[in-house]
């Protein structure tokens, strides 16, 4: 049985793409998760993915990491930290399908950076079962739900500012305070 979303059911057909600074892991002000020692998962996640992760196919995280390109942390430094988020679910029974990031600068235009949709595409390569209109886009900034909207996937935004929320409407489905609360209201 599924979660009822409007005239949808979220379920094993679905798949959930996450963005990772602000919904999974607290995201430094005005900086960068640099070593896997700065990496602190934002309270409750792992038990929240857990939660997710039985009620989706794929969790995947999709993330923009320009401090690759401005030379702040190497690709190396971000697959430690990614080791450590991965290794750390895994003492919930929680897991992340794949992570697929984007090392490019906000100004390169990269088809890979979100807004843009690589990423997805990527994805969908991997796992050719994936169908965006049954994809659920978890994200803390606009250009999240961007990524989401541009391949019809419902979006979930991560935010406790109202006037965010109402300005950007039209690119947003749900809103949440954090990832437990979206996968707190799919509980059955």
């Amino acid at each position: 049985m599924g979660i009822k979303k409007g005239l949808s059911v979220f379920d094993k057909e679905w798949t959930l793409f996450l963005d990772r600074d602000g919904v999974i892991n607290d995201r430094p002000y005005n900086d960068y998760v640099k070593n896997a020692d700065e990496f602190v998962f934002i309270e409750e996640t792992p038990r929240a993915i857990h939660l997710l992760n039985s009620i989706f196919k794929y969790t995947f995280v999709v993330t923009n990491q320009q401090g690759i390109g401005k030379g702040i942390l190497s690709v190396n430094d971000l697959n430690l930290i990614h080791k450590k988020m991965t290794d750390e679910l895994e003492i919930f029974s929680a897991k992340i399908d794949e992570v697929f990031f984007c090392p490019d600068l906000a100004n390169a235009f990269s088809f890979f950076r979100k807004p843009n949709v690589g990423m997805a595409l990527t994805a969908k390569k991997k796992y050719p079962d994936i169908i965006f209109k049954k994809s659920v886009m978890v994200g803390d900034a606009i250009s999240d739900m961007q990524f989401g909207k541009r391949l019809g996937m419902t979006t979930v935004f991560i935010s406790n500012n109202l006037n965010e929320v109402r300005k950007n409407c039209k690119l947003i489905d749900y809103s949440f305070i954090n990832l437990n609360a979206f996968a707190s209201c799919l509980k059955v």
